[in-house]
């Protein structure tokens, strides 16, 4: 299948360059006058794409992409695919001898190739004319579907630059869809500091009191049909484009889990990020780590799950000193990144009393997950033993889960303690001593003894 989607591609990429050399062609033959066939770049006719062709013509026909669209994402990604194409714009005016200016193009480092920036894009669709080139600067606007999409941007113009300086920058996603004919999944690293959450449990196996799962059970409604909500009933312009939630609650209450089945059910990824590992103590790297984050997440409908969220929401004092108002920065600029998010976002952390309550008004949703009570630590019990487990003879779950109010993730740590003794034992039965060995050392976890 990926083999088939990889020989689609460069089928349709292979009819794109050829479409992009004859563009190269007729500007460099308008420009010395000597081009008799075309008046305009644009009047070489672009490859017919169809529906089902392959990703990238997928990609370029669902965006409904215009000529200009069409042309600039190309450029975007030819020093990735073919980077030899864009050798001609390395020559050198005799007369100057230096690089033509009007070509734009940045060699950075080490790299010898041609790094085609917003210049080189506009001299080639509009040469000498400036009225084109004025039309062609809505490509770069902050409303069209390259910026809101992140789909490409300009990169690396320095301050007071012309913004037409900065080189062509193709997301990581949109080039993986080039070149591999799929997104792939982003991995955690500096520049995408979250990881993919994902579970082997099923909602079956979400013991919670029905309010909570009915609260839960909104968050599936809203994720499966914000659509119809949005434009169909038309409330988008009376809403904010996502839905934010707080989840609190004692650690191992079913937070993290609820959040990995909501994406399981739904079919979206769930990313888990874990602010007080994100928080910088050096100035402005927050915020850089955070806008990496949102960059990539834009548009793609994943869950961000922020894990101990009160380490950047927890209640603010007054603002001493330097660090306090940079404190204070961190948190206004994570409220106006997750605001403008347009998925759902998930703040949990493990009391709602940490979180300042000037910030609660933001959330759709609270979500309070109780330690389970009595019933509810039976079945916990009961399924955590019911996979292929033994139980010696004698062993009173009912009577366990009565004694020892602990969470479900304690439970789930007891039991594995138990079998792992057990199997240590050379034994194939689990005892009940061994379950109440695993549940001391979750009391002492907490200070607490049986």
């Amino acid at each position: 299948m990926v083999e088939s989607k990889l020989k689609k591609n460069a089928i349709t990429l292979q009819n794109e360059l050829n479409w992009f050399r004859k563009i190269l062609d007729v500007r460099s033959g308008l420009n010395n006058r000597t081009e008799k066939r075309f008046g305009s770049v644009r009047d070489v006719a672009p490859p017919e794409l169809k529906s089902g062709e392959s990703p990238y013509a997928d990609f370029i026909l669902n965006h409904r992409f215009g000529f200009d669209e069409r042309f600039v994402l190309l450029l975007s990604l030819i020093p990735h695919i073919k980077p030899e194409l864009l050798d001609i714009f390395l020559k050198v005016n005799e007369n100057t001898g230096r690089h033509y200016t009007e070509f734009g193009g940045r060699r950075p480092g080490q790299h010898s190739a041609f790094l085609p920036t917003g210049e080189t894009a506009f001299f080639i669709l509009s040469g000498n004319d400036l009225s084109e080139r004025f039309a062609l600067m809505k490509l770069f606007g902050p409303d069209h579907h390259f910026s809101t999409e992140r789909i490409l941007w300009l990169e690396g113009a320095d301050k007071g630059d012309p913004q037409l300086s900065g080189v062509l920058r193709p997301s990581k996603e949109v080039l993986d869809l080039a070149t591999a004919g799929e997104y792939s999944k982003p991995v955690f690293s500096a520049d995408f500091p979250a990881r993919l959450l994902e579970t082997s449990m099923e909602w079956d196996d979400l013991v919670l009191p029905r309010p909570v799962l009915a609260q839960i059970g909104q968050l599936e409604t809203w994720i499966s049909h914000r659509q119809k909500v949005m434009k169909q009933w038309g409330m988008e312009k009376y809403l904010t484009p996502g839905y934010r939630a707080l989840f609190y609650g004692k650690p191992g209450t079913g937070k993290t889990l609820t959040a990995a089945l909501l994406g399981k059910k739904t079919g979206r990824d769930v990313f888990r990020i874990d602010l007080s590992q994100m928080v910088s103590k050096y100035i402005g790297e927050t915020e850089k780590n955070l806008s990496a984050l949102f960059d990539r997440a834009e548009n793609r409908d994943w869950i961000l799950f922020f894990d101990e969220a009160d380490s950047l929401f927890g209640s603010r004092t007054a603002t001493r000193d330097a660090h306090d108002r940079y404190a204070n920065q961190q948190v206004s600029y994570l409220l106006q990144q997750i605001e403008q998010y347009n998925g759902l976002i998930i703040l949990a952390t493990n009391l709602k009393g940490n979180i300042d309550p000037a910030f609660m008004r933001r959330f759709q949703a609270v979500v309070h997950f109780p330690l389970p009570d009595e019933n509810q630590r039976l079945e916990l019990w009961n399924g955590a033993l019911s996979r292929g487990a033994v139980l010696q003879e004698g062993v009173d779950l009912k009577s366990i889960a009565e004694s020892y109010k602990i969470s479900g993730g304690s439970i789930m740590n007891a039991v594995q303690y138990a079998m792992l003794c057990t199997i240590e034992a050379g034994s194939e039965v689990i005892g009940q001593q061994h379950l109440l060995e695993g549940i001391k050392r979750e009391f002492s976890k907490d200070r607490r003894t049986i």
